[in-house]
């Protein structure tokens, strides 16, 4: 079958673990065709794609970094048609109403279908007057309706970059994603867009996947966005009530949904989505990359800690400093090696300076330069080249953080047949299944004293290292995600869509049409009639 497939910021161009997980089920199921439909977010980003296997027959992108201005004027019937599903759409936004929101919106996308792009209608004095009035309307909140110009400009400027989805030719085109068996949406917020258009003009089964849900990132940014002096109360209230509606619709429209654990799960039930239509897949892992560890019969050092994972303020590497201090003053002898996959420099120096302050370079005497009990490296390095290598440089792991989705390091490290010590967020207690210690967050002695428990008993250590193994090569490889996307693709297709009356799945096999990058000129030309003379 054919399956369009649309990311956001993600596979074919960025690294990290959307783009790993797309390419594992991608690579996972070659008796698929795959085409890729990317929205990217940056000019770097496309630079760098990531090769692609032979089933992979197409990759168009939609950069939503660039200025999208195709020219296109409306006449005044159509920007009276814009105006009234403009009017609609924020009110929808403003008020909190699904049904004005989603009537604009696909009022908006079928403008867009017949006369070409929004770009300049969307920045237009119009679309500025229209969102002043819904801001102004009964039912806006006080800090929407608090709104200055400079927050209406700033917020019609986001929102013509967030609709530009709407303005593509993705759909129509034979080749294009209207003609998909089934659109697979590797996020939702924004990635979802093309495929809510593509069931809608063409009947294209809809399937969302969501790791993270794009709408709890949203309010998370926004929470980060209050500490910036130019910080705009009105934008960010726009920007929230417009992700949750949207959010809204998907849930609503797609044919199926699929959380990558039971807290993103709570999110989409949260927002209406039915539970008949939902699925948890957990996100699949390469088992084999972490064999050598899991496998080996040496637990790692009994005396150090590893933490592992891309330094930043929501992984509360500041409380696991202090929460290691508890333990040097219990147990001299440890030390914490901390990997990073990644970091923001200045959280970065912060948590450096600390460690500095913290715990003192040790010296064995007055002529031997000291170490510090807390080492700063990177996955790569001389001493851990591999992350299975620096999940296996101690007995212990520590998840630290005070934000998370699914817990990516903590599912590696029981791979890896390492005991764990959690912060209770997000979907970790789900990850664990009791094969682990969890403690709350930001409570630096809780998890001062759950190391020390597993520091002090190595046994116990290494029986909740082989149960969190278990479990995780039960639940959590590549093969257990490909095989229930594989299920999912085959019950969306068995069940149907609002494609046109007679259409029958797989009519024709698909042998029948060449693969997109073998098509030419050449090939496109129709075979001569055996009876003509031209075939003589």
């Amino acid at each position: 079958m054919r399956i369009g497939l649309v990311t956001e910021g993600g596979y074919p161009y960025a690294t990290g673990e959307a783009r790993l997980w797309c390419d594992r089920l991608v690579r996972g199921l070659p008796q698929h065709e795959f085409e890729l439909y990317a929205l990217s977010r940056t000019a770097e980003q496309e630079r760098a794609r990531v090769p692609l296997p032979e089933h992979v027959t197409s990759v168009r992108t939609a950069p939503l970094w660039a200025p999208a201005d195709d020219g296109r004027s409306y006449s005044r019937r159509e920007r009276r048609r814009f105006g009234e599903c403009f009017r609609e759409l924020v009110q929808g936004i403003c008020a909190g109403a699904p049904d004005p929101f989603a009537s604009g919106l696909y009022g908006l996308a079928e403008l867009a279908r017949e006369r070409g792009g929004l770009y300049a209608a969307l920045r237009s004095e119009s679309a500025v007057r229209a969102l002043e009035s819904a801001c102004r309307a009964p039912g806006a909140s006080g800090t929407v309706r608090a709104a200055q110009v400079t927050d209406l400009l700033e917020f019609v400027d986001e929102l013509e970059r967030l609709l530009r989805p709407l303005s593509l030719d993705w759909y129509e085109d034979p080749g294009g994603l209207g003609a998909a068996d089934i659109c697979h949406a590797a996020a939702g917020g924004v990635a979802a867009l093309p495929g809510l258009l593509a069931k809608r003009f063409c009947g294209v089964p809809l399937l969302v996947t969501e790791y993270g849900v794009q709408l709890r990132a949203h309010y998370l940014a926004q929470l980060d966005a209050r500490r910036e002096p130019a910080d705009r109360p009105a934008v960010r209230a726009l920007l929230a009530a417009f992700h949750l509606r949207l959010a809204v619709e998907i849930y609503a429209r797609a044919d199926f949904l699929t959380p990558g654990n039971a807290h993103a799960r709570r999110w989409q039930e949260k927002c209406g989505a039915t539970r008949e239509r939902l699925r948890t897949v957990y996100p699949g892992m390469e088992a084999d990359r972490f064999a050598s560890v899991g496998e080996a019969a040496d637990c790692g050092d009994p005396d150090t800690l590893v933490w592992v994972g891309r330094v930043e303020p929501t992984k509360d590497l500041i409380a696991l400093l202090h929460a290691f201090a508890e333990v040097r003053r219990a147990a001299p002898g440890t030390r914490l090696r901390i990997f990073a996959t990644a970091a923001a420099p200045g959280y970065l120096a912060d948590c450096r300076s600390l460690a500095a302050q913290l715990f003192p370079d040790e010296a064995a005497d007055a002529v031997t330069v000291g170490e510090n009990p807390v080492t700063f490296e990177e996955i790569g390095g001389p001493d851990a080249p591999s992350p299975a290598e620096a999940y296996g440089a101690g007995r212990v792991v520590v998840l630290s953080s005070v934000i998370e989705g699914f817990p990516v390091t903590l599912a590696e490290a029981m791979l890896c047949g390492r005991a764990t010590v959690s912060t209770d967020v997000g979907a970790v207690f789900e990850v664990i299944g009791g094969t682990g210690l969890v403690v709350p967050p930001r409570n630096p002695r809780a998890l001062a004293d759950a190391c020390l428990s597993l520091l002090r008993d190595p046994e116990r250590a290494q029986r909740l290292g082989a149960a969190a193994r278990a479990r995780a090569l039960e639940l959590f490889t590549v093969e257990q995600n490909v095989a229930a996307f594989q299920e999912i693709y085959l019950r969306l297709l068995a069940k149907g869509s609002a494609r046109p009356a007679g259409e029958v799945p797989f009519a024709r096999p698909p042998e029948a049409r060449v693969p997109g990058h073998w098509t030419s000129p050449t090939w496109a030309e129709p075979l001569p009639d055996p009876s003509s003379e031209a075939a003589v």
